[in-house]
């Protein structure tokens, strides 16, 4: 009996360590599980529009004086040439001549002017240079006020246009700069792309920030407002909850032309960003959102939860 248990542990020997593995692994992943819940309701301010910009109507000074057409480039136009040489008279070599040179200028001006941008063939009109950029700091909890300051943005900003947009960014950042001695943790970032593909790259930001919320108790996008109501449940779990050190703010901007963003690694360095950002003219601001957590006035995240859900923050 005692040689066949001793054979049976000789086998299952090798397997005792990947098991154990295993065990820890779940150990660790369910333990830190607990934590990840304990993540706080966000808000949320912003909205705007992704549409290319109107093409501008040719000017009519360009009209030839017979009354045919307007020459955007230096080609050759029919009524242009038929005035000048008329048909017949063996005029046909030269005619087929002068043809031939513009029809190959129509062709190279037309494939230089497809070849000036890559994304589906449109022209740098069509499809215009666009900066999407994202800073967020972390704040101590004494900075308690910029939460009130961003609920009573949300409940009362037009979201609904260009304008009313501009001055939620002007109005967010000025918070935010009022609190320096708050600030301990910050990271910026900006992509220059085309506005065929800012949607999606505002978009996997925006979605990336609201995913790390348990929910979004205030919400103000695109003139449509929504609040959800505090249930008990919720209130009892806080009052029990580790306290909390940290409020996390983001703002998240697609802008039309070349937006740079400084790399964090100072307050300075901050301060600029948010002055970047708030300076930006409401006819090239084509989208924001502003969000924050908690959104709850005397809420605030652990030290814990910050490093959990934003990893990416540097200390400033």
């Amino acid at each position: 009996m005692g040689f066949k248990l001793h054979n049976l542990f000789r086998r299952l020997k090798p397997l005792i360590k990947p098991v154990m593995a295993i065990a820890l692994v779940g150990v660790l992943v369910f333990g830190h599980a607990d934590g990840a819940l304990a993540a706080r309701a966000g808000g949320r301010i912003g909205g705007g529009s992704f549409r290319a910009p109107t093409r501008v109507a040719p000017s009519p000074s360009y009209r030839s004086p017979s009354g045919g057409g307007y020459y955007p480039g230096g080609g050759f136009g029919f009524p242009f040439l038929f005035p000048l040489f008329g048909f017949g008279g063996g005029f046909g070599g030269l005619f087929t001549i002068i043809l031939f040179i513009g029809l190959a200028n129509f062709i190279m001006r037309t494939v230089r002017e497809m070849g000036s941008d890559n994304d589906g063939g449109m022209g740098a009109a069509d499809n215009p240079a666009v900066s999407v950029a994202k800073l967020q700091i972390g704040l101590l909890a004494e900075a308690r006020s910029l939460q009130e300051d961003l609920n009573r943005m949300a409940l009362s900003a037009d979201t609904s246009s260009t304008t009313g947009l501009t001055q939620v960014l002007q109005e967010a950042s000025l918070s935010l700069l009022r609190h320096p001695e708050y600030w301990q943790y910050a990271t910026a970032q900006t992509e220059a792309t085309r506005l065929l593909s800012a949607e999606q790259k505002f978009n996997q930001l925006a979605l990336a920030e609201r995913s790390k919320f348990t929910g979004e108790s205030v919400s103000n996008v695109n003139n449509r407002l929504q609040q959800a109501a505090a249930k008990e449940a919720e209130a009892g779990e806080l009052a029990t909850a580790e306290p909390g050190q940290y409020i996390v703010a983001s703002v998240i901007v697609a802008t039309q032309g070349k937006l740079n963003l400084p790399k964090v690694s100072s307050t300075q360095d901050v301060r600029q960003a948010l002055s970047t950002l708030g300076a930006v003219s409401s006819d090239r601001l084509l989208a924001v959102e502003i969000l924050w957590t908690p959104q709850a006035s005397g809420e605030t995240l652990t030290a814990d939860e910050m490093i959990a859900e934003y990893p990416e923050l540097t200390l400033i």
